[in-house]
C-alpha cells in the first residue's frame, strides 16, 4: 500500500551547512540556542550506488550496503534501479533486468527500501533517462523499448537518436532521442510507474541530455537527427534545410526537449506523491561558467544540450546532484571542481544542491579535502560516486577486499573530520509548506489530435496576483507551470492560426496540480 502523499519526515527547519545559515531569515531576538543547532543539522550525504556493481544484488549485498551507509552517517541512498531501459524492480513498467540478479520473487527495489528506512535513510530510484541499450545481445524482454522501438522499428515507432553522420549506434550504445514525443511519454510513464508501485522518497534522473559521442568536437552536440526530430523542427521553425549541429535555433529547440521532458516528470510526479523528491544528475564538463563567461558558455549547456540552471530558475527539479568529478590531486581540476562549486551555490534559486565528487578519482586525503570544501561553500549536501568505487586504489583493484577496506577507510576519515556530526536530509520547503500550485494541461485539435508546440498562455483573473505565464505544448500537446500563485486564471491557446477556442479557466491551489483541457478547431 502507498504511504500517505503527506508523510511525516523527520527533518528540521533551515539550511544544512553553517556558511549557508546567512541564506535564511534573519534570527530573532528570540532565537534559542537549540534552534540554531537544529538548523545545522539539515544535510543531504550519502552514496551514488550504481547497478553495474555489487551492491543489490541480492539481500545480503543490500544489509552490507545499508550498514556500510549507517557507518558513513548517510541518510540517502541513491540507487540505480533503471540502467538501459530496465528494471532493478518487479512492479514498473521497464521490464525486469536481465542483469545476474537473485531470481524472483527478489526484488533489489523493495529490498532497499526495506532495510534502508528501517535504518533511517532515505531511497531515490536512480533512472537512466536516455541510455536505451549497450550490449550486443538484445534484452529478453519483447517489451522492452530496444526490441520494440529500436533498430527494426520505422516512422515515429522508432525512438532512436541520430547523429548528423547517420549513425545510431556507438558501438553497442542507443539512445532515445528526446523530441520524440512517445519515448518522452514512455520515459514519464515508467518513471511514475515506480513512484506509484513503491515508497521511494524520490528519483534521481541520469542522461537527462543529449548523448556525447560527438564528431565535431566540445561545445558542439551533433545528435537529434532522427525522422521524427527533423520533422518537428521543420514543423515548428518552417525550416525546410537539416540544421548544422551548431544552428544556434536547432540547439536551443533540442534543449528545449530536454526541458520539456523534465517538466513533465517532475509534474507527473507531483501528482503520484507530493512528497517524493526529483533530483538530475547536473553534468559539470570542464571549467565553470567563471572560465567560459557565463552559463550559456559552458560545456553542459552547449556540448550536451542540459539547461539544470534553467530548470532550477523554473523550479521544474528539486534537487541539482551534480557530478562534480574532478581530481583535486590535479591543479587544474581542484580549480574546475571550486569553480563549479561557486557554480552551484550562485544557482540555487529555491530549491537544493548537492555536490558530488568522484571518490573513484582521488584517494583518501583528497576526497576529505573535497567534501570540506563542499561543507564549506554552502551546499545543502554531499553525495559520493561511488559506493562501488570509493577511492581511486579502490577502481584499480578487482578484489572486493580492497574495495571494502578502502570504503572503510575514507568512513573513518570522513566521520572523524568534516561528517562527524548525524544530520538529516534537508527539507523541500516548497512542497511541505507550498504557497505556489501548479498546472498540468493539453491541447487538443478537433477530437483528438495533439497540437504539437502549441503556445499557451495562463491569465492570472479574479484578483489572482502575479504576471501572465506563457508556455508551449510539447509533442503530445501537453503543457505544464509550476509556482503559480493561487487562483484562477484564463487558460488560453494563442498560436498564430488558432480557430474555435474558447476560454478555458483553472482553479490553482497551493500544493496542487490543476488539470485543464484546451479544444482548438484547427491551427490555419
Amino acid at each position: 500500500m502507498r504511504r500517505p502523499t503527506r508523510r511525516t519526515i523527520a527533518a528540521l527547519g533551515g539550511f544544512a551547512l553553517l556558511p549557508a545559515l546567512a541564506l535564511a531569515a534573519p534570527a530573532t531576538a528570540q532565537s534559542t540556542d537549540v534552534e540554531h543547532a537544529a538548523a545545522a543539522q539539515e544535510q543531504w550525504r550519502g552514496y551514488w550506488v550504481d547497478a553495474f556493481n555489487e551492491g543489490i544484488y541480492d539481500a545480503a549485498e543490500v544489509t552490507e550496503l545499508v550498514s556500510e551507509a549507517q557507518d558513513l552517517g548517510a541518510n540517502a541512498l541513491v540507487v540505480q534501479v533503471g540502467r538501459r531501459f530496465d528494471c532493478f524492480c518487479n512492479d514498473a513498467l521497464y521490464p525486469r533486468t536481465d542483469a545476474g540478479i537473485d531470481p524472483a520473487p527478489y526484488d533489489p527495489l523493495a529490498e532497499v527500501i526495506d532495510q534502508a528506512h528501517a535504518a533511517g535513510i532515505e531511497v531515490h530510484a536512480w533512472v537512466n533517462a536516455t541510455t536505451l541499450w549497450n550490449s550486443a545481445t538484445p534484452p529478453s524482454s519483447p517489451e522492452h523499448a530496444f526490441n520494440a522501438h529500436g533498430l527494426d522499428a520505422e516512422g515515429r515507432d522508432r525512438w532512436l537518436n541520430k547523429r548528423v553522420d547517420g549513425s545510431e549506434k556507438i558501438g553497442n550504445n542507443t539512445y532515445i532521442d528526446p523530441a520524440n514525443p512517445d519515448a518522452v511519454d514512455y520515459v514519464v510513464d515508467a518513471v511514475t510507474s515506480i513512484t506509484e508501485n513503491y515508497d521511494v522518497d524520490g528519483v534521481n534522473l541520469d542522461y537527462i541530455r543529449y548523448p556525447d559521442y560527438n564528431t565535431a568536437g566540445v561545445f558542439v552536440n551533433d545528435w537529434g537527427y532522427s525522422d521524427t526530430s527533423l520533422s518537428r523542427f521543420a514543423a515548428e521553425t518552417g525550416r525546410t534545410d537539416v540544421p548544422a549541429p551548431d544552428d544556434e535555433q536547432f540547439s536551443d529547440w533540442r534543449r528545449d526537449q530536454v526541458s520539456n521532458l523534465v517538466r513533465k516528470i517532475f509534474v507527473a510526479m507531483y501528482q503520484v506523491d507530493d512528497s517524493d523528491r526529483l533530483s538530475i544528475n547536473g553534468i559539470t564538463y570542464a571549467y565553470g561558467p567563471a572560465s567560459y563567461g557565463g552559463w550559456e558558455g559552458t560545456r553542459p549547456y552547449a556540448e550536451v544540450l542540459q539547461d539544470w540552471k534553467g530548470w532550477l530558475d523554473e523550479g521544474i527539479v528539486d534537487t541539482v546532484t551534480a557530478m562534480n568529478y574532478k581530481r583535486n590531486w590535479m591543479p587544474e581540476q581542484a580549480r574546475m571542481f571550486t569553480e563549479w562549486n561557486d557554480a552551484l551555490i550562485d544557482y540555487r534559486a529555491d530549491r537544493h544542491v548537492v555536490n558530488g565528487p568522484a571518490l573513484y578519482l582521488n584517494d583518501i586525503d583528497d576526497a576529505v579535502a573535497q567534501a570540506t570544501e563542499t561543507v564549506e561553500a554552502g551546499f545543502d549536501g554531499w553525495m559520493g560516486y561511488s559506493y562501488a568505487n570509493p577511492t581511486q586504489d579502490a577502481t584499480a583493484s578487482g578484489d572486493p577486499a580492497v574495495k571494502d577496506a578502502e570504503r572503510a577507510a575514507l568512513v573513518d576519515a570522513l566521520r572523524a573530520d568534516v561528517f562527524a556530526e548525524d544530520v538529516v536530509v534537508p527539507e523541500m520547503t516548497w512542497k511541505t509548506a507550498p504557497t505556489t500550485g501548479n498546472v498540468s494541461g493539453t491541447v487538443t485539435l478537433g477530437s483528438r489530435d495533439a497540437a504539437d508546440q502549441v503556445d499557451v498562455v495562463l491569465h492570472p483573473v479574479a484578483g489572482t496576483p502575479g504576471e501572465k505565464v506563457f508556455v508551449r505544448t510539447d509533442g503530445s500537446g501537453w503543457f505544464g507551470a509550476v509556482d503559480l500563485a493561487p487562483g484562477r486564471y484564463r487558460v488560453q491557446v494563442v498560436e498564430d492560426g488558432a480557430e474555435g477556442t474558447a476560454s478555458t479557466f483553472v482553479r490553482v491551489g497551493a500544493g496542487e496540480v490543476a488539470e485543464v483541457d484546451v479544444r482548438a478547431e484547427s491551427l490555419s
